[in-house]
C-alpha cells in the first residue's frame, strides 16, 4: 500500500535551488497518473493534522486532503506517498518538484502566495497563534510574561508574529529558535524555555502527548489569524483546480449531508441539482478537471466529508478540539467553512 511509505527531509534542502518544475509545463496530472501515485508533503508528526499510527500509516486532517486528491485521480485514497519535512524546507521541497502538493499546517499569507512560486488552493483549517506554558510559571496571560524565553520554530509565521507581539506590548521576550518540532518540544518540556508558541490547535493536541498534560495550559491571547491550507506550485492551473475542488468537495459534502455511508444513495437519488452535478449524475463538470465523472463520489466514498474528517482528527474521536462556535464550523452554523457552487 503506497500510503505506508514515509520519507523524511531535513534542513539540508534549505539551500536547494528553486528549479523549473513540471508545473510550469502543465504536466502535473499526467506525471502523477504515469507514476501511479500522488506525492504529498506533510510535516513532522503532529496530533490532529498528520500523525503516524502504530502500523506506520499516516492519519489526520491534512493527510485526508492528500487522500482526497488521490481518490479524485485514481479512485483510491491510499495511492499516496508521504514526504515528511520540517517547516524550514517545506517550500523548497514543493518548488523543487520533490512533491506534487503541500498539505501541512501552512498559513496562507500574501508573501508566500506571491513570492515563493506557490499557490494556496483554499483553507482546510482556521487557527490562531498562542502560547503554551508550564503552569508552574504562575501566569494567566501572555502580558504577564515580560522577559520570558519562548521556544519557536524558524521559517514560520509564528516567529514574526512573536516579535511583533513582544514589541507591541513591550514584553522584551527572548526567543530560542528551532528547525524541527521534536527538539523544540523536548526543550520546552525540560524547562529550556518558559513557553512555546505556535498554532493553538497544534499545541492542544501536542499537550495531550506530554507525560503530565495537566501541568500545562494555553494562555487566552490569540496573536494572529492563521488560515491553513494546501498549496501547489504555480504554473499548472489544471492541477491547482484539482486540488482546490477536491477540498471543496469535502466541505460541500458536509453541507449537503453526504457521508461515506449514504453517498451511494445520494448518487442514485440526488436531492438537488447541485448534488447531482457534484456526484457526476448531471452536466459533466468533471471535463474541466480532466477527471472521471465519479471523481467527487470517489472522494466522499473513500475519505468522507469535512465534518467526518474533523471529528476523527481534531474532534471528539481525535484530540478533542471544539469546532462548534469557531471559524471551522460550516457557514450555516456561524463559521467560515463553505465551498463555491457546483454549477
Amino acid at each position: 500500500m503506497i500510503s505506508t511509505k514515509i520519507k523524511y527531509l531535513g534542513a539540508a534542502l534549505v539551500a536547494a535551488t528553486f528549479a523549473p518544475t513540471l508545473a510550469a509545463a502543465g504536466l502535473t496530472l499526467d506525471t502523477v497518473r504515469e507514476r501511479g501515485f500522488l506525492k504529498c508533503q506533510v510535516g513532522t508528526p503532529s496530533p490532529g493534522s498528520y500523525e503516524l499510527t502504530p502500523a506506520g500509516d499516516w492519519k489526520g486532517l491534512d493527510v485526508d486532503v492528500c487522500r482526497a486528491v488521490a481518490a479524485a485521480i485514481f479512485g483510491d485514497p491510499d495511492k499516496v506517498e508521504y514526504t515528511s519535512v520540517t517547516s524550514a524546507v517545506r517550500f523548497t521541497t514543493l518548488s523543487s518538484g520533490e512533491t506534487d502538493m503541500l498539505s501541512r499546517t501552512t498559513t496562507w499569507t500574501m508573501s508566500r502566495d506571491t513570492q515563493l512560486g506557490i499557490s494556496f488552493a483554499g483553507v482546510n483549517h482556521y487557527d490562531g497563534q498562542g502560547f503554551l506554558v508550564h503552569k508552574s510559571l504562575g501566569v494567566n496571560s501572555a502580558l504577564d510574561m515580560k522577559g520570558a524565553t519562548i521556544c519557536v520554530l524558524t521559517g514560520t509565521t509564528s516567529e514574526k508574529n512573536l516579535a511583533d507581539f513582544s514589541e507591541q506590548h513591550g514584553l522584551e521576550l527572548k526567543t530560542k529558535v528551532f528547525d524541527d518540532d521534536p527538539v523544540l518540544n523536548d526543550t520546552y518540556l525540560k524547562g529550556g524555555c518558559d513557553a512555546m508558541t505556535t498554532d493553538k490547535s497544534y499545541m492542544a493536541g501536542l499537550s495531550t502527548t506530554f507525560p503530565n498534560p495537566s501541568e500545562h495550559m494555553i494562555l487566552p491571547e490569540t496573536l494572529s489569524k492563521e488560515p491553513l491550507g494546501p498549496a501547489v506550485r504555480k504554473g499548472d492551473d489544471e492541477w491547482f483546480d484539482i486540488v482546490r475542488w477536491s477540498l471543496n468537495v469535502l466541505i460541500a459534502a458536509e453541507e449537503f449531508g453526504i457521508t461515506q455511508a449514504n453517498v451511494d444513495d445520494m448518487r442514485a437519488n440526488p436531492p438537488s441539482g447541485e448534488v447531482a452535478r457534484m456526484l457526476g449524475v448531471e452536466d459533466e463538470l468533471n471535463t474541466g478537471l480532466a477527471l472521471d465523472a465519479d471523481w467527487a463520489y470517489n472522494i466522499i466514498k473513500g475519505v468522507g466529508n469535512y465534518g467526518e474528517i474533523y471529528k476523527r482528527s481534531f474532534g471528539e474521536d481525535g484530540i478533542g478540539v471544539q469546532r462548534a462556535g469557531t471559524p471551522n464550523a460550516l457557514w450555516s452554523e456561524g463559521g467560515l467553512m463553505y465551498a463555491p457552487p457546483f454549477r
